[in-house]
């Protein structure tokens, strides 16, 4: 995976407009060597905790809109802060590291740098944070809204029922039936189903 150590002086052009500053100054205070990777299709950051004299390490995907970028990026610091307070005795995502994101969310939020529907998307998120981060449904739909247009690209919730789409392993579905939360979906190449996310994004096949 090509990876690239953006120095630090040149953060700016992946964050929103006036929160660099305070992202530097974190990334400085807890000693972070941060890496921006190409686009990844399981994870959007990652975190790996310092071994003896080493830096801490954080990736986050340089694909990102500036809003999903700093999300994610505040997702992987909570990991870290969490680890310097408890080490390895909590869960990875639990009422610690819950602790930890809101109030990193909170500094940022106190700013009122960012768009209202993000800050409203991410006051709901400071309910009960999110294991994945970007992963709360509302708060998907608002960042898309920063996205470049990709065509044909769309969330599943909204294509009809009966379309056809692909995912980014290449693999063809049907959509069919909401069940609950999430929409059942027919593998056309093996007749299996499996159930998505109604904002997990797919491209649309035309007939």
């Amino acid at each position: 995976m090509p990876k690239k150590e953006v120095p630090l002086d040149y953060l700016t052009r992946y964050l929103p407009i006036g929160t660099d500053q305070q992202v530097l100054s974190l990334l400085q205070q807890h000693r972070v060597q941060l890496t921006i990777t190409r686009e990844r299709k399981t994870v959007l950051g990652d975190y790996r905790h310092r071994t003896q004299d080493l830096h801490h390490r954080i990736t986050v995907n340089g694909n990102l809109n500036p809003y999903a970028f700093l999300v994610t990026l505040l997702h992987e610091l909570a990991h870290l802060v969490t680890f310097e307070k408890f080490g390895n005795r909590v869960q990875a995502h639990g009422e610690e590291w819950k602790r930890c994101y809101a109030n990193l969310l909170n500094s940022f939020l106190a700013l009122q740098l960012l768009p209202l529907p993000l800050q409203q998307a991410l006051q709901e998120v400071l309910i009960n944070p999110a294991a994945s981060s970007c992963a709360e449904d509302g708060l998907m739909r608002v960042l898309r809204q920063y996205d470049q247009p990709k065509e044909n690209h769309l969330f599943l919730e909204e294509l009809p029922a009966g379309a056809f789409f692909k995912i980014k392993d290449g693999r063809v579905f049907r959509k069919e039936a909401l069940l609950r939360k999430r929409f059942k979906c027919k593998e056309v190449k093996t007749g299996n189903y499996f159930l998505f996310s109604p904002v997990y994004e797919v491209e649309r096949l035309t007939e």
